[in-house]
């Protein structure tokens, strides 16, 4: 039996630096609209971009793509997911 990871967990990182989480079943879909000129993404990612992914995991239900990037958002740590998701120790 073949199974298909629908669903996504992801990192984006802008030129600054700063990282944004989140988490979606179409994952090229999902970052044009974070680099969208109008504001279709987040605010926080529409003022913040230009993003671009560095890091992303897949998942086969939604449930579990959510609980993971909470688990991921719970750190709140830049340093983490550079050492942890991106393995680039500082």
């Amino acid at each position: 039996m073949t199974t298909k990871e629908n669903y996504w967990v992801y990192v984006l990182e802008n030129p600054a630096g700063r990282f944004y989480i989140g988490s979606t079943g179409n994952l090229e879909n999902r970052l044009a609209q974070h680099n969208a000129k109008d504001k279709i993404g987040s605010k926080f990612s529409h003022k913040n971009g230009l993003w671009s992914l560095v890091w992303s995991e897949p998942h086969l239900t939604r449930s579990a793509a959510v609980q993971r990037e909470k688990q991921i958002k719970a750190m709140k740590s830049a340093k983490w997911i550079r050492e942890q998701l991106l393995n680039k120790p500082l």
